[in-house]
């Protein structure tokens, strides 16, 4: 893993957790547009980063769809593997440069910027969240 997104793991990873499921889900959403815009914008002077930007974003916009989590289309993936899957996604970001064969390139620095922000955002968010109102519901549903 590239050195800024190691540094900004090892700054992240003991702070409190302040996002919300419906923040991490809108946080989501975004990096999955900005990599399919950006592949789109890539598109005429680099294909390879193009091509990278594509994956990144289908892989981020799919497990985004996925989750169990406010903003989820189909409940596949619980919030909590979600947040283990965005661990790995972000790695790949950060790796697509050399993958590709565009780590010599100016576009090389979106993909180390944005697995740097996937990293933060995965260590500040509240992952137990859902799971702890899920069991309140359960203890109400069974006293009733």
């Amino acid at each position: 893993m590239p050195m800024l997104t190691s540094a900004t793991h090892m700054l992240t990873k003991r702070m409190p957790k302040v996002i919300s499921p419906r923040a991490h889900a809108f946080v989501d959403y975004i990096t999955a547009g900005a990599f399919l815009l950006t592949g789109a914008f890539y598109w005429s002077r680099n294909k390879r980063a193009a091509l990278g930007a594509f994956v990144c974003g289908g892989a981020e916009l799919a497990t985004a769809l996925l989750t169990d989590y406010p903003g989820g289309v189909k409940k596949v993936i619980s919030f909590r593997n979600h947040g283990k899957i965005d661990i790995g996604l972000a790695a790949m970001t950060a790796t697509m440069p050399e993958f590709m064969s565009f780590r010599d390139t100016r576009e090389k620095n979106f993909f180390l910027a944005q697995a740097g922000m996937m990293t933060a955002v995965t260590n500040l968010t509240d992952f137990g969240q859902i799971s702890r109102a899920r069991s309140q519901r359960r203890k109400r549903t069974k006293a009733a």
